[in-house]
């Protein structure tokens, strides 16, 4: 979804409270990784692995020039035969620590393997953050925690979306205050004439 289409799913969802509450969340999201600087590990669950997540999220931190956005995407499945951004295994949320950020999707309860290791990185001091159906053992474990429950007006996959183009916002005020107009406008053209990154 690019960022024309992100604006205009925008606008049909104002006054929802969707808005502010992915904007929340994606905030949550790259406040960890800017301010611990220890990378951002992506989990799903076995039937469902967040890769179109992770190629936004790779997007949005070449276009925001925040390189800690760009995720370590963990498979359940991952082979070593695989390319080596897709070969990364459940072992590498064994091995997360302090300062590391590990978001976890998840459309339904996660399995109970998932559940321990993610309980086992937040004791070792990993920031844990959960987006999905809102699983109360999981959300228990999660830092911060975005539901989108079956029921919900949206689909996971919008969600998605609004997040990691939330994500890749300038959260971050500029010394004299608020950005002026024209700097807005400026930073807005250099965001969409901007080469593509590099793709999956």
């Amino acid at each position: 979804m690019d960022a024309v289409r992100v604006a205009l799913l925008r606008e049909v969802l104002a006054g929802t409270q969707w808005l502010g509450a992915t904007r929340g969340f994606a905030g949550a999201l790259r406040g960890s990784v800017v301010s611990h600087g220890g990378g951002l590990l992506l989990v799903g669950t076995p039937e469902y692995e967040p890769w179109h997540l992770a190629a936004h999220l790779v997007d949005e931190a070449a276009w925001s020039g925040t390189p800690e956005l760009a995720p370590t995407l963990v498979r359940h499945a991952a082979r070593p035969s695989d390319p080596a951004h897709l070969a990364v295994g459940l072992g590498r949320i064994e091995a997360a620590r302090r300062g590391e950020t590990l978001l976890v999707v998840a459309p339904h309860r996660p399995d109970a393997p998932l559940l321990e290791r993610v309980s086992d990185a937040r004791r070792a001091g990993v920031t844990v953050l959960a987006l999905g159906s809102g699983e109360r053992e999981l959300s228990g474990m999660a830092h911060e925690s975005l539901a989108v429950p079956e029921s919900a007006e949206l689909d996971l996959d919008t969600v998605q979306h609004l997040v990691s183009a939330a994500a890749g916002e300038n959260w971050l005020p500029s010394p004299r205050g608020r950005r002026r107009l024209r700097d807005r406008v400026s930073r807005l053209a250099d965001h969409l004439t901007a080469p593509p990154p590099a793709r999956w």
